[in-house]
């Protein structure tokens, strides 16, 4: 995990001066690729030349290029491209229609993104927000809910309906959205027609943890944070690094009981199951048809839940869908058949933290955990916590 390349200053940040026209949303089958080459395009169109590009470790659905003035261009896996013009810079002349203008500095966001709300957090950059299309009691981050109470965030409606009349009063000028604004386009037109540009976070269409942590990169390059974001991301790299690639020889549940009383476990080869792979274990179901899976879980029936889970040496209850569990005695109320597993009876049953799935800068603070997990430590956690 050589850090080489990892710092490239490009010294920038961002806001809004009108955008022009943006792609049109496609979905991961649609247009989402791994292939860099399919949407990296440097060219402005006027003539000027890229200085350098950052020089990615992981991620793979955006490129960042720098240009002469401190000009930088984004380029998204989703045909989007955003110019990125200094502070009191003039907009070049001459330059594409499809590239999206942010002139910095970069404020009055509308974040309808939840996984991004840590990467401003982590570069003390919550001021840029204005509206979170997120409820405040929704938000795990107490920093997100204090900048709620304080009114320095308010909420503005969810992606699928903002509050328009809303964000045009208090003056948005960049609208982050995850990708679930794809089902509602009507919605981006609408914010576009209204002068609100739009940014997709593409970062769950990385397969992996730290490509994922990586996307603190090019908030860096929006916040003007560079330094303090290649930072960030060299600690998660670090911690995954020192837990090394040697198997623990474990084998993991990663599991929560729905309304239903079935089990939803994790599709096998998503960023989950890799956090667990690259902690040392091995993801128990393993073997389910990922295929036919078509998200990020799979409902399993009890019986065919327990036949797997019965034999494994560590159980994770996740507590981020139904609010967790607070203790052993709880998780068996759901479904006594769960004292017969193997890991109930040795005490390796443990609980995530509800803030996990919006902290996705920390892969490798989570990697480092579940390998703590896995050798039957309880110090040092930071989102997994032992069930007694």
């Amino acid at each position: 995990m050589a850090l080489c390349g990892l710092v490239l200053v490009l010294a920038l940040t961002t806001c809004h001066a009108g955008p022009t026209t943006q792609a049109e949303p496609v979905s991961e089958g649609q247009g989402i690729t791994t292939l860099v080459e399919s949407f990296h395009n440097p060219d402005l169109g006027n003539g000027w030349q890229a200085t350098g590009s950052l020089d990615l470790l992981y991620a793979k659905r955006f490129t960042i290029d720098a240009f002469e003035g401190g000009y930088r261009l984004l380029c998204l896996a989703d045909g989007n491209r955003y110019l990125v013009v200094p502070e009191g810079a003039e907009v070049p002349q001459g330059i594409s229609e499809d590239i999206v203008v942010l002139q910095r500095p970069i404020g009055d966001v509308y974040l309808a993104a939840s996984d991004s709300m840590c990467l401003f957090d982590a570069l003390g950059s919550l001021d840029a927000i204005t509206v979170s299309g997120i409820e405040r009691d929704d938000w795990s981050m107490a920093s997100a809910r204090e900048a709620m109470d304080s009114g320095s965030i308010v909420y503005g409606g969810k992606y699928r309906a903002p509050d328009y009349e809303l964000l045009v009063s208090l003056g948005v000028r960049l609208a982050v959205e995850s990708t679930m604004i794809n089902h509602t386009p009507e919605v981006r037109e609408k914010l576009i027609e209204l002068g609100i540009p739009v940014l997709t976070e593409l970062s769950s269409y990385e397969s992996e943890p730290l490509a994922r942590a990586e996307w603190v990169r090019l908030y860096g390059v929006l916040l003007d944070k560079e330094q303090e974001a290649d930072a960030a991301f060299r600690q998660q790299v670090d911690q995954v690094s020192a837990v090394g690639e040697e198997p623990t020889g474990k084998t993991v549940v990663f599991f929560y009981l729905n309304s239903n009383g079935a089990a939803v476990v994790r599709r096998p080869g998503d960023y989950v199951t890799k956090m667990i792979e690259q902690a040392g274990g091995t993801y128990a179901f393993g073997g389910l048809d990922a295929a036919k899976a078509g998200s990020s879980s799979v409902t399993v029936q009890m019986e065919a839940f327990f036949a797997t889970a019965k034999d494994a040496d560590v159980l994770i209850y996740n507590s981020s869908i139904d609010g967790g569990v607070s203790s052993l005695d709880d998780l068996l109320s759901r479904n006594e058949l769960l004292s017969e597993c193997k890991a109930v009876q040795t005490g390796d049953v443990w609980v995530t933290e509800q803030d996990m799935y919006q902290q996705m800068l920390e892969a490798g603070t989570i990697i480092s955990d579940m390998h703590r997990v896995l050798l039957g430590q309880d110090e040092g956690l930071t989102y997994l916590r032992r069930l007694t």
